[in-house]
């Protein structure tokens, strides 16, 4: 397994985070959400370095195999490891692409670093640009919900971590897009993050406001959401985008969950590698705007 030292936390130990890079081409470096790994990314890791792209993924601190330090689970510390994996591989002209949490690491580092070495963006399911109710964001979501969440943690995380599972890829009585052993072996990622480090990261991106983060982004921009997210809803994410980035392509998918990287594979790694390649021939079907 190949490792890159993105830093030390607070006892002065290395923090060192588990990566995978492949392929040849224009580099697309791959975000994993909560509470995953970049294994989640299976299929593209598969399917785009086929295509002509480098694909380099890296787990996030605390979870996966990937070093599991007690603390560094806010966004700048997660925006600074990106810096590091970027910098340590000396990757150029980089497309991030940053899926539910991740999201709001691209986010924080377009804004942190000054989108040093990237050349576009791509938001995914993303919690971006501020999930959480407050007073100047009445559409975000009651922060009940959140602290629910973390208590559902505490309480017995792998029973929180199934049933979140199933809404995470819409599975229920009336729809299985996924099978149980696909669940099966997504509950396995999700339980290999640390308890602190799962429970910190769910205060983070319920909790972090990144709509200056997103007003600083210059560079092409491509945000795809599940019109039927049930785990970041778009009416609370996505569909707020264009009040930040006015130059972003919006693209919905009808009638999809959360876990599009699985539900919808085939269909978003296309979208991603019509992105990279600077084409906006995108299905007409789904986009809301073909602009950047």
């Amino acid at each position: 397994m190949s490792f890159i030292k993105v830093g030390q936390d607070s006892k002065g130990q290395d923090v060192n985070l588990h990566y995978v890079d492949l392929g040849q081409g224009p580099t697309i470096v791959l975000i994993h959400g909560w509470p995953l790994s970049y294994e989640s990314w299976e299929y593209q890791l598969n399917e785009l370095p086929k295509n002509g792209v480098r694909v380099v993924a890296y787990t996030r601190r605390g979870f996966g195999h990937s070093d599991k330090p007690w603390n560094g689970y806010d966004y700048d510390t997660l925006a600074d490891d990106l810096k590091a994996v970027l910098e340590g591989l000396d990757l150029q002209d980089v497309t991030l692409v940053g899926f539910s949490m991740g999201g709001g690491e691209v986010a924080r580092y377009m804004s942190r670093h000054q989108g040093a070495r990237v050349s576009r963006v791509a938001f995914v399911s993303s919690v971006t640009p501020y999930l959480l109710k407050t007073d100047d964001n009445p559409d975000g979501v009651d922060k009940s919900t959140f602290d629910d969440m973390v208590d559902g943690l505490k309480k017995d995380r792998p029973d929180f971590l199934t049933t979140f599972g199933k809404q995470f890829y819409g599975d229920g009585l009336l729809s299985n897009p996924v099978s149980q052993p696909t669940l099966d072996w997504s509950q396995s990622l999700a339980l290999q993050g640390a308890p602190y480090a799962t429970e910190q990261c769910a205060r983070a991106f319920s909790e972090t406001d990144f709509r200056q983060d997103l007003q600083t982004i210059k560079v092409p921009v491509l945000s795809i959401h599940g019109e039927d997210d049930k785990t970041v809803p778009y009416k609370n994410s996505a569909k707020r985008l264009d009040q930040y980035l006015s130059h972003a392509t919006q693209i919905v998918y009808d009638g999809a969950p959360h876990g599009l990287l699985v539900t919808d594979k085939e269909k978003l790694s296309q979208d991603l590698l019509t992105f990279v390649s600077g084409s906006d021939n995108f299905d007409r079907a789904d986009a809301e705007q073909d602009q950047y």
